[in-house]
């Protein structure tokens, strides 16, 4: 991924808010907080251009099957591939245009339909087009019935795509639940940070207090060490911790599952760790 302009200025934002942080807000309830929102702000061009290399790549795939479809009709009109893809190099493809002209230019100053698509296949970085080039090339290198091939081709990157709609389809019901159970337990774990560890520790020090002047120095002073604030503290730091690590991996597993790629699954978690993190940290504020 290639840091651009909007990353830096997200990097700047979210450094700048963390420095105010840091001289106003230490040793605040608001603190934690705002270091999640500058972190948030931070990664938020950096996700969305991961979803948006998500959808180009989505494009591209649907635009090649354009382009394949053009190229079966001029090729079964008894035209050779090679002067094919020199017809159709002006019409409009989206995102593939410029490496469609491209692959014409070469093909037409004389470099061979091979090397041309493989050059073709390396710019776009597909994998879906780049195993169909690879399918293109043999049959044109073994002199085979290049239309078939081109029209099977076609058909396969055609089936491949409602697959794929079909899959996210099904699995929409899935990566709703998935959302259902994080809030689930996200609400449990609030509860129990915030209700029911606190009361436990109170009533263990209480009980603790309670043994009576022989016994306190030797039993109770130590339980009353034990449920100090600092454990309190640690305590609610393995909770935000546990919850973020759930929330990262639970996005993942929603984008594989709805999208059939783990990178799918940033913008999920993203979505999730932020609404985890906000709610447990300003829980804190108004509870």
């Amino acid at each position: 991924m290639k840091i651009t302009t909007k990353h830096w200025v997200g990097i700047a934002i979210g450094l700048a808010m963390l420095a105010a942080d840091f001289a106003f807000l230490q040793g605040t309830r608001a603190f934690y907080f705002v270091i999640g929102i500058a972190a948030l702000i931070a990664a938020i061009p950096f996700v969305m251009t991961s979803v948006m290399e998500v959808g180009r790549e989505k494009e591209k795939e649907q635009m090649f099957l354009e382009f394949a479809r053009n190229l079966v009709e001029t090729v079964k009109a008894g035209t050779p591939i090679s002067i094919s893809i020199i017809q159709i190099r002006n019409k409009d493809f989206g995102s593939l245009s410029k490496h469609v002209k491209k692959l014409a230019n070469q093909i037409a100053i004389g470099i061979s339909v091979k090397q041309a698509f493989e050059t073709f296949a390396s710019d776009i970085n597909n994998k879906v087009i780049s195993r169909s080039i690879a399918l293109i090339t043999e049959a044109e290198e073994s002199g085979g019935e290049i239309s078939l091939i081109l029209e099977s081709t076609a058909k396969s990157v055609s089936e491949t795509e409602d697959i794929k709609k079909e899959r996210r389809a099904s699995t929409y019901n899935l990566a709703v639940q998935g959302y259902i159970i994080f809030i689930i337990f996200l609400v449990i774990m609030l509860v129990v940070q915030i209700q029911f560890i606190p009361t436990m520790l109170k009533t263990i020090s209480e009980a603790g207090a309670g043994f009576g002047t022989e016994t306190a120095g030797a039993f109770g002073g130590g339980i009353k060490a034990e449920v100090s604030g600092d454990l309190l503290k640690t305590l609610e730091t393995l909770f935000v911790a546990l919850i973020l690590v759930q929330g990262f991996f639970c996005g993942l597993v929603i984008g594989k599952l709805s999208e059939g790629s783990v990178k799918a699954g940033i913008k999920h978690s993203l979505i999730i760790t932020a609404f985890a993190y906000i709610i447990t940290f300003g829980a804190k504020l108004f509870v």
